[in-house]
């Protein structure tokens, strides 16, 4: 599986950028974006999404389905 930043919701305030071990989030045009073939939630690093767990925006990234 791999996360998504749902673009309405992000505030682009950077958070998820170095907090990523797989170094999967960028920079986009209107908000940060994670890169699908290299997210992998943090497997192996940690036991949930570091990403989700440092956002200040409730349900900002998701599960991409």
């Amino acid at each position: 599986m791999t996360m998504t930043i749902v673009s309405d919701e992000c505030i682009s305030c950077g958070d998820c950028l170095p907090v990523c071990p797989t170094d999967s989030v960028k920079e986009g045009l209107l908000a940060y974006e994670i890169k699908a073939d290299t997210c992998n939630e943090c497997d192996g690093y940690h036991d949930e999404p570091q990403c989700v767990v440092i956002c200040p925006i409730d349900d900002c990234i998701q599960k991409l389905n």
